[in-house]
């Protein structure tokens, strides 16, 4: 027998056991789908824009109230950030949101969208972004459209599409 042939025939021989050990004859539990944020990203020269999407009912009480929202589980939470420059050394950028909803046969409505300031008391510690809400009718499958002016007068648009599944 080769060298190789012995370590995996010894490889084996271990290994089966364990496994057999480790199974105390269950079967696997399936695995459950955990909701998590769903970010969709434009990037436009040194400006990145972001979009996430949570369900109201995953934020903490604390994020709740810090955004004014209410949790429920029909509801989810449209997060928009705008920001200028490398990730770990980005600034927000001001900006005018505008956004609609729609499903994929259904006329766009309008998403209310507010801005939010956050940080220290240094202007170059402070990030604004822009958080609106929007209800769902699970299973659906919703397309939002964004419409972002920024400060200066450069505009950028975004459009993606979201599933959103029973719990």
């Amino acid at each position: 027998m080769s060298r190789f042939s012995t370590t995996a025939a010894i490889a084996l021989l271990i290994t089966i056991p364990a496994l057999s050990a480790c199974s105390g004859g269950e079967h696997p539990k399936p695995a459950r789908l955990i909701e998590s944020p769903q970010e969709a990203v434009s990037r436009v020269g040194d400006i990145t824009i972001r979009a996430n999407l949570v369900r109201t009912e995953l934020l903490d009480e604390t994020m709740a109230r810090q955004y004014g929202i209410a949790r429920d589980a029909e509801t989810v939470m449209l997060l928009v950030s705008v920001r200028r420059g490398a990730q770990a050394q980005e600034s927000s950028v001001p900006a005018t949101v505008t956004t609609s909803v729609a499903t994929l046969y259904g006329q766009p409505r309008p998403v209310a969208m507010r801005e939010l300031r956050s940080g220290g008391p240094d202007p170059q510690q402070v990030f604004i972004d822009y958080v609106g809400t929007v209800r769902i009718s699970p299973p659906e499958t919703l397309r939002f459209d964004l419409d972002i002016a920024r400060e200066g007068g450069a505009r950028s648009t975004m459009q993606f599409t979201r599933e959103f599944m029973p719990q």
